[in-house]
């Protein structure tokens, strides 16, 4: 089970960090989260049924974590063992400077807003953001909308 989840964690590790970026501005907080996500995801694998995708799956967890401990004043983590050396979060250095100012803007997002720009990012169709989130198709293409065009304003 082990070597199954780590397999997961490592092909879909994209979909931690770019949750890490979004949700938290310093790199040493982007990296607790990613350990947090990862822990998450660990207590929730054996009840993964396959029912969904598998980063259907993980955005959810993911998603919901950095929500839950965005809104916790302190985190109190204990890990007893660390994350296999192939599976790490990425560091400030190997970001573009576009990417850097994407990172900042969706950062100034609303917690939802994030939520859904982060997964239309992932190029999810509307209806997959929306059994994901738990808002309906047509909502979801009016949110990312307003979105797209909020992003627009802070980057300019």
């Amino acid at each position: 089970m082990e070597s199954a989840f780590l397999k997961i964690i490592e092909q879909n590790q994209n979909i931690i960090h770019k949750v890490s970026r979004i949700y938290r501005d310093t790199k040493e907080d982007q990296e607790d989260l990613f350990q947090e996500i990862v822990f998450q995801l660990w207590k929730a694998f054996p009840n993964y049924r396959e029912e969904a995708k598998v980063s259907t799956w993980m955005y959810r967890i993911a998603l919901n974590t950095a929500i839950v401990t965005y809104r916790k004043k302190k985190v109190a983590i204990n890990y007893s063992e660390t994350i296999p050396e192939n599976i790490h979060p990425a560091t400030a250095s190997e970001l573009s400077e576009n990417e850097e100012r994407m990172y900042n803007a969706l950062r100034k997002l609303s917690e939802a807003e994030r939520a859904l720009i982060s997964l239309f990012l992932e190029d999810y169709s509307y209806r997959e953001i929306g059994e994901i989130t738990g808002i309906s198709e047509n909502y979801v293409a009016v949110k990312i909308n307003r979105i797209k065009n909020k992003l627009k304003q802070l980057l300019n």
